[in-house]
């Protein structure tokens, strides 16, 4: 009987420090990454070449960043590493990756997805437009092509996301028109007591607002979107929006970014037939975990960004947990106070996350003031109107029979960008809970694959 095969998906914070328990351990893992490198979204490496030094790509996550290359690389020549491979589906014990073309199934006695986050995004009227990027998509703009997403660029949402991007553009040089956010400071004071669990995080964050109203960077909190001003042929022309004081106002500019907050990217965890749970506090599916990272399938577990937005520092934190519990559900032996430090780790994690959510909430409202024209599923171009329309003549108050109604999340992107606020919209014209909406469900693949795609015989 050969060793147990453990199979990591992402090479992101919580991968790279899984891989690094499991080597450790004497454990061999196989490790898949979409990416051409490792390090995640958040540390992003830049295409070989290319000269710009930590400080400007990561300001002050820089020294994590680097120390996360480093061990990397340190520990690569140990893995059965396999980047620029997408893991598509998971089903009977086998997950199903696709590299230049041709797929195959890669079988697991364990399986750790850490699969990250994508942007959660609020629609509003005219972001179809040229020039309209949700924050993640101008982060890797300027990290992996070292180009700004326009000359004159506008910020909005709400999340220590978008004032990270916006000094990251700033450190490049680019022209950051404003920031507008649609938290507002009571809410901050109010998320204090939950804040302070990081005191350090508290205080780096509150040093990039400074620094960015230092170098003349406009600012806005208690915003609320109403259009990205634009046309089919030229895009984005200008932002308006209402101030705090409910009066309208409108900024010029050539380019959007949008992110309100970020979304555990659950598609493989939901294949693979994990049990999940409405957390009302943000408003949107997760996974069910236990403290170590363990899903509700036997031998699958889950870390990272991918089950709970703790933040890089959270994830790594995460990534050991799940490859600790692996070891452990394997036969091997792990010290208790390794795994109780974590475990404490964790917890001060998670309270800070709920601080987060608090301060910078998902602004649900917004959905139900949406225009009927406004465009909520980019992909196929699906309005806040007709999903109030099947809402209201079909019947469909659950998300997957408003998807067949409608096609809404049936594009590319299988409801990623739309589906959370898809579900808001429904919820407000049933009047129902937005739990009782439920969730789009996962499909494979959970990303495009190319028709010319070959099998490999097993």
């Amino acid at each position: 009987m050969g060793e147990p095969r453990i199979v990591i998906v992402g090479a992101g914070p919580a991968g790279v420090r899984c891989a690094e328990v499991l080597l450790a351990a004497g454990v061999r893992p196989v490790v898949i990454e979409e990416s051409r490198r490792d390090g995640g979204q958040i540390y992003r490496r830049q295409p070989e070449g290319f000269t710009r030094p930590y400080g400007k790509l990561y300001g002050t996550e820089a020294s994590r960043a680097q120390n996360l290359h480093e061990t990397f690389e340190r520990l690569r020549a140990g893995l059965d590493y396999r980047p620029q491979t997408l893991a598509w589906n998971v089903a009977q014990g086998e997950l199903h990756v696709v590299r230049e073309g041709h797929a195959s199934a890669v079988p697991y006695n364990a399986l750790i997805l850490c699969p990250g986050a994508t942007d959660r995004l609020m629609p509003v009227k005219g972001w179809q437009f040229a020039g309209t990027y949700s924050l993640g998509a101008a982060q890797i703009a300027l990290k992996s092509q070292a180009c700004a997403i326009g000359r004159r660029i506008v910020l909005m949402g709400t999340g220590p996301l978008l004032y990270l991007v916006a000094s990251q553009y700033v450190q490049a040089g680019a022209k950051i028109a404003a920031v507008l956010d649609t938290s507002t400071t009571g809410a901050r004071i109010r998320a204090l007591p939950k804040l302070i669990a990081r005191f350090d995080v508290l205080r780096k964050g509150r040093a990039l607002v400074t620094s960015l109203k230092h170098t003349g960077v406009r600012m806005a909190n208690g915003i609320e979107p109403l259009e990205i001003v634009g046309t089919d042929n030229d895009g984005v022309q200008a932002v308006r929006y209402l101030d705090a004081n409910g009066n309208v106002e409108q900024i010029e500019c050539d380019a959007v970014g949008l992110g309100y907050h970020l979304r555990p990217e659950t598609q493989l965890a939901d294949l693979a037939r994990c049990a999940f749970r409405f957390d009302a506090t943000t408003r949107q599916w997760l996974p069910q975990i236990d403290d170590f990272g363990r899903s509700s399938v036997k031998g699958v577990y889950l870390a990272g960004d991918g089950v709970r937005v703790l933040g890089a520092d959270g994830a790594e934190t995460a990534g050991r947990l799940a490859a600790y519990a692996a070891l452990i559900d394997l036969g091997h032996e792990v010290a208790p106070a390794t795994l109780e430090a974590l475990k404490r780790n964790q917890r001060t994690m998670d309270r800070f996350r709920l601080g987060l959510a608090q301060a910078f909430p998902w602004p649900a409202q917004q959905a139900a003031r949406l225009p009927d024209e406004t465009i909520v599923c980019r992909c196929e171009g699906i309005t806040a109107g007709e999903l109030r329309r099947v809402v209201r003549e079909e019947g469909a108050q659950e998300a997957n029979r408003a998807k067949a109604f409608s096609r809404v999340g049936m594009g590319r992107c299988q409801g990623r960008y739309c589906g959370h606020a898809g579900a808001e919209i429904i919820a407000a014209a049933a009047g129902v809970p937005l739990e009782k909406v439920g969730r789009l469900r996962g499909q494979a693949p959970i990303k495009p694959l190319s028709i010319a795609t070959v099998e490999d015989a097993a």
